[in-house]
Formats: structure tokens, sequence, C-alpha cells
């Protein structure tokens, strides 16, 4: 049954990066904004405290320099009272006897005696001649923040009894917050305003910044076996994603290539297997029963034809581990020794006439001894089939870049067919260069040059006679280094250097590597894309 959940709508990359910035900006800026309003607070809260102490020393001041000595505490209480000259927010309020006695001369801001229940507190409070200073808060949420004091009059002997007399002045909190409170407001509305500006404009570069990403999708879901030929556009700019692009662009055409090659490979084995099996088919339709002797001959050709197909699929198994990494093992070799090993080797071939040129001085090269002495037999095997008389095989130093030959005296290779006998079943039509063979030997000798960083090619001799087989490796040499602890004649060239890896060309058995003849210098298989040396993608 289909899943009847509802799915959940999932973010996109550019929802999430923009929205967790405006999410970070966000509160960032209110943060700070917080930070900034709370110390302001603090400031002018602590102002109001210092200048309720100054009324206070102010009223005191008053008091105590009077010329003559005050007939009552109420008369002390009203000058000071009447006196006073009350800044903004403020209120001034003379308490006589628990009542409210007395006021400034001047309308104040704030009328203290109009809150309920605020003459009560202070008189309460300085009971006992205490001088308070507290914060009170009516019913509707009005805070004033207030410094009381009783007033006190020096003894004067045989005087009257003095009233009850208390000094009152407070600053309402909420007007002198006014100022910062409508920063604060101009601040947030500002910073929401500002905030949603960039979360416009993130979304907007995110947009224009991320839509190759976007392409690369589209692409992508478009794309198919069937068809790989669209790709991303690319602009002007080199950034991070527009790279991101030429890289996803590689690699389709990688992948196109990979296709097209493994068509042609199918193509090229169903065509190839189809001759042998054509072959078989046709003489057993035709083969008389009673005759033994035709039972016999085409007993013996369908064999022949099934060994054919199986070396051919042999090679395709070879051809495919050496596409694995894991089958190179490229490490410094001592040239000299190699190439030496190799010519001892290539001897054990049936009909193999061979001269050795060694180099005579030592000389490290940075390759895979196993992978390049199974190159090199499969040329010694290629020119004893297709060639007769002498074959030099040996190595030589150009600069940093190494190059390994085979050289024939054979009929040679045509300069047409140099750009495409190293391809897959390509063979050579050159006079005894076109019979036998899988037509894969010289695509595995390709293989391997080219997983070197080198490439397999084809030049004439200095003299012209025959045909010379080279594998250059470029910048393989290794200066001041020493040889690999493992020489290449502690192994034999057909075990293989890492599990799975295909065994090198076993002397007296070059049809298993291939049996092609000459080559290309230019030449690369469809199949062998280019690679740096040393390193397989």
């Amino acid at each position: 049954m289909p899943d009847s959940r509802p799915r959940l709508r999932t973010w996109t990359v550019r929802s999430r990066i923009v929205g967790l910035l405006t999410a970070l900006t966000l509160a960032s800026v209110f943060a700070a904004g917080s930070v900034a309003y709370l110390v302001e607070r603090a400031r002018v809260l602590e102002q109001v405290d210092r200048n309720l102490e100054s009324a206070l020393e102010g009223a005191s001041f008053t008091v105590a320099s009077a010329e003559s000595p005050w007939p009552s505490t109420e008369e002390a209480l009203r000058a000071v009272v009447q006196r006073l000259a009350p800044d903004d927010n403020t209120g001034t309020l003379g308490i006589v006897d628990g009542r409210a006695a007395w006021r400034p001369g001047i309308p104040t801001d704030l009328q203290l005696e109009s809150l309920p229940g605020f003459v009560e507190r202070v008189v309460a409070e300085t009971a006992g001649d205490r001088t308070v200073m507290g914060t009170f808060v009516d019913e509707q949420g009005r805070a004033v923040r207030y410094v009381a004091a009783p007033v006190l009059l020096g003894d004067g002997g045989d005087a009257a009894p003095q009233s009850s007399a208390v000094f009152v002045t407070a600053y309402d909190i909420a007007g002198e917050l006014a100022e910062i409170n409508e920063a604060a407001r101009v601040f947030t509305i500002t910073a929401i305003v500002a905030v949603a500006v960039t979360f416009l404009v993130g979304l907007w570069v995110s947009g224009r910044l991320l839509r190759p990403i976007r392409r690369m999708r589209e692409v992508a879901e478009r794309s198919s076996a069937a068809s790989l030929a669209e790709r991303i556009p690319v602009g002007e700019s080199r950034d991070d994603v527009s790279q991101l692009a030429v890289t996803v662009n590689g690699m389709l055409d990688r992948l196109g290539g990979a296709l097209a090659s493994q068509r042609e490979l199918l193509r090229d084995v169903g065509h190839e297997l189809k001759t042998p099996l054509t072959i078989v088919r046709g003489h057993l339709e035709v083969v008389d029963p009673a005759d033994p002797g035709d039972v016999e001959a085409t007993r013996e050709l369908a064999i022949d034809e099934l060994d054919r197909m199986a070396r051919l699929v042999d090679d395709l198994r070879a051809v495919a581990r050496l596409r694995d990494p894991s089958a190179f093992s490229i490490r410094p070799t001592d040239l000299a020794a190699l190439t030496e090993q190799i010519a001892s080797k290539a001897r054990a071939i049936d009909g193999a006439d061979l001269e050795a040129d060694v180099p005579t001085a030592a000389v490290t090269a940075r390759l895979d001894p196993d992978r390049i002495t199974q190159a090199m037999l499969q040329l010694v095997a290629n020119a004893v089939r297709h060639a007769r008389g002498p074959i030099a095989i040996g190595s030589r130093v150009r600069g940093d870049d190494v190059e390994l030959f085979v050289r024939d005296r054979g009929p040679g290779v045509p300069a047409d067919l140099r750009e495409t006998i190293f391809e897959r079943f390509r063979r050579g039509e050159a006079e005894g260069r076109g019979d036998g063979g899988s037509g894969l030997g010289l695509s595995i000798v390709q293989l391997i040059a080219q997983t070197h960083g080198g490439r397999a090619s084809v030049i004439d001799p200095p003299d012209g006679l025959g045909a010379e087989f080279v594998l250059a490796l470029p910048g393989a040499v290794v200066a001041d280094e020493a040889v690999a602890d493992q020489e290449p004649d502690e192994q034999a060239p057909n075990e293989p250097t890492h599990p799975g890896q295909p065994a090198a060309a076993e002397p007296g058995a070059p049809d298993r590597a291939g049996e092609d003849g000459g080559g290309a210098a230019a030449a690369h298989p469809p199949d062998a894309p280019e690679e740096q040396p040393w390193h397989r993608s």
C-alpha cells in the first residue's frame, strides 16, 4: 500500500543557510541592543538616586542654615518644600502629622499626594526618625523612586513639643526612562526592518550563488544512461560553486565517455565472439557424422575457436582488473636490474632471438615492476609472432623520463595504422601482423603505460628497419633515492602484487596477454582515459 502519511516539506540548502544567518543576525542585533538598553537603564536609575541624595542634602542645608531658629518643624518643612525648584518628572511633598500639608510653589510633573497609599507608606517607614530611600508602585503599575526624611530641629530648651514633619521628594521612573525606551523602540523597529532587508538580500544573493547547484540537480534528474549530453552552464565567475559546476561537467564528460566505451566494448565483443561462433556452427551443420575424419577435423576446429574465445574472455578480465588502482604497486625500482630481468624472462619465449640493451648508469625509476614486465613481455611476444630475426629489448633515460622499448626487424607498421593500433580490437594489417590474437594485447600495454602517466607508441628504428615499440614514462626517474626493498627479481611477473591483481604474461604463452602487432604513438584507447602519474580516478 502507498504510504499515506503526509510528507514533511524539506528545506532547501538556500532556505537553511539564509534562515540560519537571519536568525543569528536577529539574535545578535537584539542581544547587543538589550545589553546597551540595560546598561543605559542602570545609568539612568543610578542618576535618579544621586539626584534624590542631592535634593535631600539641599533640604538639610536649608534647615540648618537658617539665620534664626525655626519656630516649628512645620514652618521649617514649609520653607524647604516651597523654596525647592523641582526637576522634570519629579514631585515634592511635606507631610505633617501623617497628612500631606505642603507642596512646591510651582506645578510639578508628579503629584505624590495623588498616589493611593503613598503617604501612609512614607509615614510608616520614617517612624522613629529614619531616613529611607525606596521605590513605590501603585495599583496601575506606576513606579516612583523616592527619598523621605523627618525634619528635626535642635533642642530649644523650654520649646513647645514639635509636630511630626517628613520631607519627601520623588522621581517618576517611567518619565526618566521614557527617552531610552523610545530609543529602544526605534532601535527595535530599525533592527527588524534591517534584518528583513538582509533576509531578502540574502535570498537573492544565495539564489544567484546556488543557481549552479540547482542546475546540477535539474541536470542530474534529466540525465540518464540514454542521454548525458546536457551540461551545466558556467558563468564568468570562478568561485567554489562555479568550480563545482565545472567539476560536475567534467564528471558527466567522463561518464559519457565511459558509457560510450562500454557500448563500443559490448559491440566489439559481440563482433569478436560472433565470428568463432559462426565458424563452429557452420562446420557443425555440414559435418558428416559417418566420416570419422570429418568429425575429428570439425572437433579440432571447434576446440581451437573455443580456445580463442576463452583467450578473449581472459583478456577482457585482465583489462577490467587493470582499471582497479589496487592492481598497481608503484615504487622505486632499479631500472637496469628490471631491464635485465625482463630480458631474461623474454628469452624463455619460444622463437625469441633476444638482444638486451641495459643502461650502464645506476638509475632508480618509480614504476610498478610487475606491470611493466607484463607489458614488455607482451610486446616481445608480439614481435616473436609477427616478425622474424633478432629482437632488441632495453631501456633508456631522457632527462627525468624513462623509456623501455622492444625493437624488431619485421615489416614495420604503416603510418596510417599507428594512430589506432593500440585501440581495443585493432589488429595490424601489415604482412604477418593480422593473424591470431584477441585484439586486446596492445590495449593492455597502453592501459599499463597510461596508469604510469605515460603512453605506449610505435616509431621507426634508427636504421628504418622494422618497428620499435616504446613505453614512455614521464618523470619516473627518482633522484637520490634508494631502490625499493623488494627488487623486481624477488617476485615472479606472474604473481600478483595485490589480491585480485592479474598475472603478468607467462613465457611461452603469449596469447594469454594478447597477440597484437605494431602500434600508434598518439592513440589513446577510448576506454582508458588519460590519468596523472601513479593515480587512478
